[in-house]
Protein backbone atom coordinates (compact mmCIF):
# COMPACT_ATOMS: atom_id res chain seq x y z
CA UNK A 1 0.00 0.00 0.00
CA UNK A 2 0.98 3.49 -0.41
CA UNK A 3 1.63 5.80 2.19
CA UNK A 4 0.12 8.46 0.15
CA UNK A 5 -3.28 6.49 -0.03
CA UNK A 6 -3.04 6.13 3.94
CA UNK A 7 -1.97 9.49 4.77
CA UNK A 8 -5.10 11.13 2.89
CA UNK A 9 -7.92 8.76 4.95
CA UNK A 10 -9.79 11.08 7.49
CA UNK A 11 -8.96 9.04 10.50
CA UNK A 12 -6.17 8.56 12.91
CA UNK A 13 -2.67 6.43 12.05
CA UNK A 14 0.11 5.79 14.15
CA UNK A 15 3.29 4.05 12.49
CA UNK A 16 6.55 2.87 14.45
CA UNK A 17 10.09 3.42 13.41
CA UNK A 18 12.58 0.13 13.72
CA UNK A 19 16.44 -0.43 12.87
CA UNK A 20 18.34 -3.00 10.88
CA UNK A 21 20.87 -5.04 13.20
CA UNK A 22 24.54 -3.73 12.61
CA UNK A 23 25.61 -7.26 12.41
CA UNK A 24 24.42 -11.05 10.69
CA UNK A 25 24.96 -12.03 14.75
CA UNK A 26 22.19 -9.66 15.99
CA UNK A 27 19.71 -10.22 12.87
CA UNK A 28 17.37 -13.10 14.28
CA UNK A 29 16.90 -10.37 17.49
CA UNK A 30 16.24 -7.96 15.60
CA UNK A 31 13.75 -9.56 13.37
CA UNK A 32 12.20 -10.70 16.70
CA UNK A 33 12.16 -7.45 17.96
CA UNK A 34 10.32 -5.71 14.62
CA UNK A 35 7.79 -8.40 14.11
CA UNK A 36 6.99 -7.62 18.06
CA UNK A 37 6.40 -4.32 17.30
CA UNK A 38 4.49 -5.06 14.03
CA UNK A 39 1.93 -7.50 15.80
CA UNK A 40 0.70 -4.52 17.51
CA UNK A 41 -0.64 -3.24 13.90
CA UNK A 42 0.35 -0.11 13.12
CA UNK A 43 -0.61 1.84 10.13
CA UNK A 44 2.82 1.77 9.05
CA UNK A 45 6.35 0.30 9.73
CA UNK A 46 9.47 2.39 8.78
CA UNK A 47 12.78 0.51 8.34
CA UNK A 48 15.98 3.01 8.94
CA UNK A 49 19.42 2.18 6.93
CA UNK A 50 22.99 2.03 8.19
CA UNK A 51 25.42 5.48 8.27
CA UNK A 52 27.16 4.86 5.37
CA UNK A 53 24.77 2.09 3.82
CA UNK A 54 26.22 0.11 6.30
CA UNK A 55 23.06 -2.00 6.98
CA UNK A 56 21.37 -1.97 3.86
CA UNK A 57 21.00 -5.43 3.21
CA UNK A 58 19.36 -6.08 6.29
CA UNK A 59 17.16 -2.56 6.02
CA UNK A 60 15.57 -4.93 2.73
CA UNK A 61 15.33 -8.11 4.62
CA UNK A 62 13.60 -6.42 7.83
CA UNK A 63 11.23 -4.47 5.53
CA UNK A 64 10.21 -7.37 3.09
CA UNK A 65 9.67 -9.57 5.90
CA UNK A 66 7.22 -7.01 7.65
CA UNK A 67 5.54 -5.96 4.11
CA UNK A 68 5.21 -10.17 3.05
CA UNK A 69 5.05 -12.03 6.42
CA UNK A 70 3.25 -9.95 9.00
CA UNK A 71 1.64 -8.01 6.45
CA UNK A 72 2.10 -4.24 7.92
CA UNK A 73 2.97 -1.94 5.26
CA UNK A 74 6.49 -0.60 4.85
CA UNK A 75 8.33 2.08 4.33
CA UNK A 76 12.03 1.47 3.38
CA UNK A 77 14.98 4.32 4.46
CA UNK A 78 17.90 5.04 1.34
CA UNK A 79 20.36 6.82 1.96
CA UNK A 80 22.53 8.24 -0.87
CA UNK A 81 25.85 10.18 0.26
CA UNK A 82 28.43 7.73 0.07
CA UNK A 83 26.47 5.77 -3.05
CA UNK A 84 27.52 5.89 -6.88
CA UNK A 85 24.37 5.96 -9.10
CA UNK A 86 25.13 2.16 -9.88
CA UNK A 87 25.13 1.30 -6.41
CA UNK A 88 21.36 3.07 -6.38
CA UNK A 89 20.55 1.59 -9.25
CA UNK A 90 21.08 -1.80 -7.82
CA UNK A 91 19.00 -1.24 -4.82
CA UNK A 92 16.19 0.40 -6.44
CA UNK A 93 15.73 -2.81 -8.38
CA UNK A 94 15.97 -5.21 -5.08
CA UNK A 95 13.37 -2.71 -3.45
CA UNK A 96 11.16 -3.57 -6.46
CA UNK A 97 12.05 -7.40 -6.05
CA UNK A 98 10.78 -7.08 -2.71
CA UNK A 99 7.64 -5.52 -3.44
CA UNK A 100 8.33 -1.99 -1.71
CA UNK A 101 5.98 0.93 -2.74
CA UNK A 102 7.27 2.85 -0.02
CA UNK A 103 11.15 4.88 0.07
CA UNK A 104 12.10 7.75 2.65
CA UNK A 105 14.91 9.18 0.44
CA UNK A 106 17.62 10.76 2.32
CA UNK A 107 21.26 12.19 2.31
CA UNK A 108 22.68 10.10 5.55
CA UNK A 109 24.59 10.81 8.28
CA UNK A 110 28.45 11.74 7.23
CA UNK A 111 30.66 9.84 8.26
CA UNK A 112 34.37 11.25 9.48
CA UNK A 113 35.50 10.51 6.40
CA UNK A 114 32.89 11.57 4.36
CA UNK A 115 32.71 15.24 6.05
CA UNK A 116 36.40 15.81 5.73
CA UNK A 117 35.71 14.85 1.54
CA UNK A 118 35.88 17.27 -1.18
CA UNK A 119 31.79 16.86 -1.21
CA UNK A 120 31.52 18.50 -4.85
CA UNK A 121 33.20 15.00 -6.28
CA UNK A 122 30.55 13.09 -4.41
CA UNK A 123 27.86 11.35 -6.85
CA UNK A 124 24.93 12.81 -4.32
CA UNK A 125 25.28 15.77 -2.42
CA UNK A 126 21.55 16.19 -1.29
CA UNK A 127 18.44 14.19 -0.56
CA UNK A 128 17.44 15.94 -3.72
CA UNK A 129 19.52 14.21 -5.95
CA UNK A 130 18.22 10.87 -4.45
CA UNK A 131 14.38 11.99 -4.99
CA UNK A 132 15.42 13.43 -8.63
CA UNK A 133 17.17 9.73 -9.23
CA UNK A 134 14.21 7.84 -7.98
CA UNK A 135 11.80 9.88 -10.21
CA UNK A 136 13.64 9.56 -13.11
CA UNK A 137 14.38 5.71 -12.64
CA UNK A 138 10.73 4.58 -13.66
CA UNK A 139 10.26 3.26 -10.18
CA UNK A 140 6.89 3.53 -9.02
CA UNK A 141 7.97 4.63 -6.08
CA UNK A 142 5.54 6.51 -3.12
CA UNK A 143 8.74 8.93 -2.01
CA UNK A 144 9.08 10.41 1.16
CA UNK A 145 11.80 13.13 2.60
CA UNK A 146 12.79 14.41 5.85
CA UNK A 147 12.06 17.38 7.51
CA UNK A 148 13.73 19.78 10.38
CA UNK A 149 10.97 21.94 12.45
CA UNK A 150 14.14 23.52 14.29
CA UNK A 151 16.07 23.26 10.81
CA UNK A 152 18.67 20.84 9.66
CA UNK A 153 21.61 21.80 11.72
CA UNK A 154 23.66 22.41 8.45
CA UNK A 155 21.09 25.20 7.10
CA UNK A 156 22.70 28.56 7.88
CA UNK A 157 18.96 30.07 8.94
CA UNK A 158 15.17 28.11 8.72
CA UNK A 159 14.26 30.43 5.19
CA UNK A 160 17.53 28.62 3.20
CA UNK A 161 16.22 25.55 5.22
CA UNK A 162 12.31 25.85 4.10
CA UNK A 163 13.76 26.84 0.75
CA UNK A 164 15.95 23.26 0.47
CA UNK A 165 12.65 21.76 1.60
CA UNK A 166 10.56 23.19 -1.43
CA UNK A 167 13.40 21.79 -3.65
CA UNK A 168 13.06 18.24 -2.24
CA UNK A 169 9.13 18.96 -3.18
CA UNK A 170 9.29 19.82 -6.57
CA UNK A 171 11.65 17.29 -7.12
CA UNK A 172 8.93 14.53 -6.23
CA UNK A 173 8.79 14.07 -2.27
CA UNK A 174 4.88 13.31 -2.04
CA UNK A 175 5.51 13.48 1.97
CA UNK A 176 7.66 14.65 5.15
CA UNK A 177 8.41 13.02 8.15
CA UNK A 178 9.89 15.67 11.03
CA UNK A 179 13.09 14.93 12.93
CA UNK A 180 12.56 14.34 16.47
CA UNK A 181 11.00 17.35 18.82
CA UNK A 182 9.96 17.84 22.26
CA UNK A 183 8.04 20.58 22.25
CA UNK A 184 4.80 20.77 19.87
CA UNK A 185 4.60 24.37 19.33
CA UNK A 186 8.02 24.27 17.27
CA UNK A 187 5.98 22.18 14.99
CA UNK A 188 2.62 24.11 14.76
CA UNK A 189 4.72 27.40 14.04
CA UNK A 190 6.80 25.02 11.60
CA UNK A 191 3.79 23.88 9.75
CA UNK A 192 2.90 27.54 9.40
CA UNK A 193 6.20 28.73 7.44
CA UNK A 194 6.34 25.82 5.27
CA UNK A 195 2.54 26.00 3.91
CA UNK A 196 3.37 29.81 3.40
CA UNK A 197 6.43 28.69 0.96
CA UNK A 198 3.99 26.97 -0.59
CA UNK A 199 4.78 23.30 1.04
CA UNK A 200 1.48 21.48 1.16
CA UNK A 201 2.37 17.53 1.23
CA UNK A 202 1.50 15.96 4.22
CA UNK A 203 3.81 16.17 7.29
CA UNK A 204 4.19 13.37 9.86
CA UNK A 205 5.66 14.06 13.63
CA UNK A 206 8.41 12.07 14.42
CA UNK A 207 8.61 11.91 17.83
CA UNK A 208 11.26 10.06 20.57
CA UNK A 209 10.17 8.73 23.34
CA UNK A 210 13.07 9.39 25.67
CA UNK A 211 13.59 5.96 28.12
CA UNK A 212 16.78 6.58 29.90
CA UNK A 213 18.40 9.58 31.08
CA UNK A 214 21.67 8.78 28.56
CA UNK A 215 19.08 8.95 25.23
CA UNK A 216 18.88 13.16 25.97
CA UNK A 217 22.20 13.92 25.64
CA UNK A 218 22.29 12.00 22.22
CA UNK A 219 19.17 13.46 21.49
CA UNK A 220 20.49 16.91 21.56
CA UNK A 221 24.10 15.86 20.18
CA UNK A 222 22.36 14.10 16.49
CA UNK A 223 19.21 16.44 16.65
CA UNK A 224 19.94 20.14 18.07
CA UNK A 225 16.57 19.43 19.69
CA UNK A 226 15.05 22.00 22.08
CA UNK A 227 14.62 20.38 25.15
CA UNK A 228 11.32 22.53 27.38
CA UNK A 229 12.25 23.25 31.14
CA UNK A 230 9.10 20.95 31.65
CA UNK A 231 11.08 17.32 30.03
CA UNK A 232 14.47 18.61 31.74
CA UNK A 233 12.05 18.73 34.79
CA UNK A 234 11.07 15.45 34.13
CA UNK A 235 14.28 13.70 33.47
CA UNK A 236 16.30 15.89 36.68
CA UNK A 237 13.54 14.16 38.68
CA UNK A 238 13.36 10.99 37.48
CA UNK A 239 16.77 10.29 35.01
CA UNK A 240 18.26 8.08 37.96
CA UNK A 241 15.74 5.53 38.29
CA UNK A 242 15.38 3.52 35.35
CA UNK A 243 12.16 2.15 35.31
CA UNK A 244 10.72 5.42 37.04
CA UNK A 245 12.11 7.46 33.71
CA UNK A 246 10.78 4.75 30.87
CA UNK A 247 7.52 5.54 32.68
CA UNK A 248 7.89 9.08 32.27
CA UNK A 249 9.32 8.86 29.31
CA UNK A 250 6.43 6.80 27.23
CA UNK A 251 3.96 9.35 29.22
CA UNK A 252 5.64 12.41 27.89
CA UNK A 253 5.61 11.30 24.28
CA UNK A 254 2.01 9.83 24.84
CA UNK A 255 1.16 12.91 25.57
CA UNK A 256 3.08 14.80 22.57
CA UNK A 257 0.64 12.32 20.27
CA UNK A 258 -2.54 13.19 21.89
CA UNK A 259 -1.92 16.96 21.76
CA UNK A 260 -1.27 16.41 18.28
CA UNK A 261 -4.32 14.72 17.46
CA UNK A 262 -6.37 17.15 19.34
CA UNK A 263 -4.70 19.64 16.93
CA UNK A 264 -5.81 18.21 13.86
CA UNK A 265 -2.55 16.16 13.13
CA UNK A 266 -3.95 12.74 11.93
CA UNK A 267 -0.75 10.94 11.39
CA UNK A 268 1.92 10.56 13.98
CA UNK A 269 5.61 8.52 13.66
CA UNK A 270 7.37 6.89 16.85
CA UNK A 271 10.83 6.60 17.15
CA UNK A 272 10.78 3.43 19.24
CA UNK A 273 14.66 2.18 19.48
CA UNK A 274 13.07 -1.65 18.17
CA UNK A 275 11.58 -1.59 21.63
CA UNK A 276 8.30 -3.84 21.43
CA UNK A 277 7.41 -3.26 25.22
CA UNK A 278 7.42 1.01 24.38
CA UNK A 279 5.08 0.65 21.55
CA UNK A 280 3.04 -1.30 23.42
CA UNK A 281 2.54 0.71 25.99
CA UNK A 282 1.80 3.82 23.32
CA UNK A 283 -0.59 1.44 21.23
CA UNK A 284 -2.19 0.99 24.77
CA UNK A 285 -2.45 4.72 26.58
CA UNK A 286 -3.78 5.47 23.06
CA UNK A 287 -6.54 2.60 21.94
CA UNK A 288 -9.46 4.21 22.37
CA UNK A 289 -7.84 7.91 20.68
CA UNK A 290 -7.29 5.43 17.45
CA UNK A 291 -10.53 3.57 18.06
CA UNK A 292 -12.06 6.79 18.40
CA UNK A 293 -10.46 8.50 15.56
CA UNK A 294 -11.06 5.04 13.17
CA UNK A 295 -14.37 6.99 12.93
CA UNK A 296 -13.60 10.61 12.00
Amino acid sequence: MKLTGLLEQNQLHLSFEVFPPKTSTLFEDVKQATEQIAALRPSYISVTYGAGGGTSEYTLKIAENLLKTIHVPTLAHLTCVSSTPQTIRERIRAMQNAGIENVLALRGDLTPELASADRNRLDYRYAVDLIRELKSSGADFCIGGACYPEKHPESENTVEDIRHLKEKVDAGCEFLVTQMFFDNNLLYRYLYRIREAGIHVPVIPGIMPITNANQVDRAIRLSGSFMPTRFRSLVDRFGSSPAAMKQAGIIYATDQIIDLYANGVRNVHVYTMNKPDVAAAIMSHLSDILKEGSAL
